[in-house]
């Protein structure tokens, strides 16, 4: 998924001149330079790091659920270090109110006036972590700060600042006092990822990258948040062609008739394949998408919308297997094939 030398120069002809300011090659190197950094603390985690930034990138939001101590909080530090944003963490817990992840309002001793005090929600990158212990009244704080990139109160609408990127995680064991996701929260994340465990090399990086100090200490920022803002918008001009529309129409129409679904993915499903296989085109330094970019992000995108039906738990198969089997009985477009080298 990297960008080769040789693959930035095959494309050096197909710069557009509405685009000046930002070009293809030049989206791929900030990509690579922001992947080579956040690697500096996140080791042998490339590919979940190259999906949490297409995630950004396409203007969307990231669920982890993962064990203890895997590295999401490290990776949210990282992002936000990496391209100088603000950035802020809540924990969530059965006692946290919306208030206290949008903001209230606050006398004002000076002018005895109420004021409204934004909340930690207003910061380029937002980490919720633990997600699921929150009631459903606190995660559906969230909701409207997701979709809509505001937040709403007392009647009076307040604008997130842009970038805005969630990362919220959950952890898959002490399920007692949690409040499961319910789907309609989870369709607004991008992704569901999981980072897992450290490989044995990846471990021996991290102990020795830690052994004077947290190595996120020392990591500098690479690009600033105004580069970013500029590569989310010229991602949203990345040409998607017919065919390739007709492709991810058909791979999410096919997860409403899978036998093995009770429930499949909406057409949000569908727009949101499309930005993020938009990024992952732009990240490689192309300014066009082909089929190879959807089917690397079918997983990622549809995993978390699909409901299995108890026949199919029954015969233990997975949302893996069934996406598996969606990407392969779709057809893929032809003549569109990426040619290697």
């Amino acid at each position: 998924m990297a960008v080769t030398a040789d693959r930035r120069t095959s494309h050096a002809g197909r710069r557009r001149a509405s685009r000046r300011d930002l070009t293809s090659d030049e989206f791929g190197l900030r990509f690579e330079l922001m992947v080579d950094n956040i690697g500096k603390v996140m080791k042998g985690k490339d590919d979940i790091v190259r999906l949490a930034l297409v995630a950004m990138l396409g203007n969307g939001h990231v669920l982890f659920e993962d064990m203890p101590g895997t590295g999401k909080t490290m990776l949210a530090r990282s992002i936000a270090q990496t391209i100088s944003a603000q950035s802020s963490r809540i924990q969530c817990t059965p006692d946290l109110l919306p208030a206290d992840v949008t903001g209230s309002t606050v006398l004002d001793r000076k002018t005895g006036d109420f004021v409204f005090r934004k909340g930690p929600i207003f910061a380029n990158v937002f980490l919720a972590d633990e997600l699921n212990r929150a009631t459903p009244k606190s995660q559906s704080a969230l909701l409207e700060a997701m979709a809509e990139r505001r937040v709403t109160f007392d009647g009076v609408t307040y604008p997130l600042p842009s970038p805005f990127f969630v990362l919220a995680t959950m952890n898959p064991i002490e399920l007692a006092g949690t409040f499961p996701l319910p789907e309609a929260q989870l369709d607004r994340f991008l992704f569901k990822l999981s980072l897992g465990y450290a490989g044995r090399d990846a471990e021996v990086d991290v102990m020795r990258s830690h052994q004077d100090q947290d190595s996120i200490i020392d990591l500098v920022p690479v690009i600033q948040v105004e580069e970013v803002v500029e590569m989310i918008k010229w991602a949203t001009k990345v040409t998607v062609s017919d065919d390739v529309l007709y492709y991810v129409a058909d791979m999410v129409q096919a997860t409403r008739t899978d036998p093995s679904l009770q429930m499949g993915a909406s057409s949000r499903a569908s727009l949101a394949l499309m930005r993020a296989a938009r990024v992952m085109a732009a990240s490689q330094g192309r300014d066009d998408v082909l089929p190879d970019d959807v089917k690397q992000l079918a997983f990622p995108v549809l995993a978390h919308r699909l409901l299995m039906t108890p026949e199919a738990q029954l015969r233990d198969e997975t949302i893996a297997d069934v996406v598996d089997r969606i990407v392969h009985r779709v057809k893929v477009p032809t003549g569109m094939k990426r040619v290697s080298g």
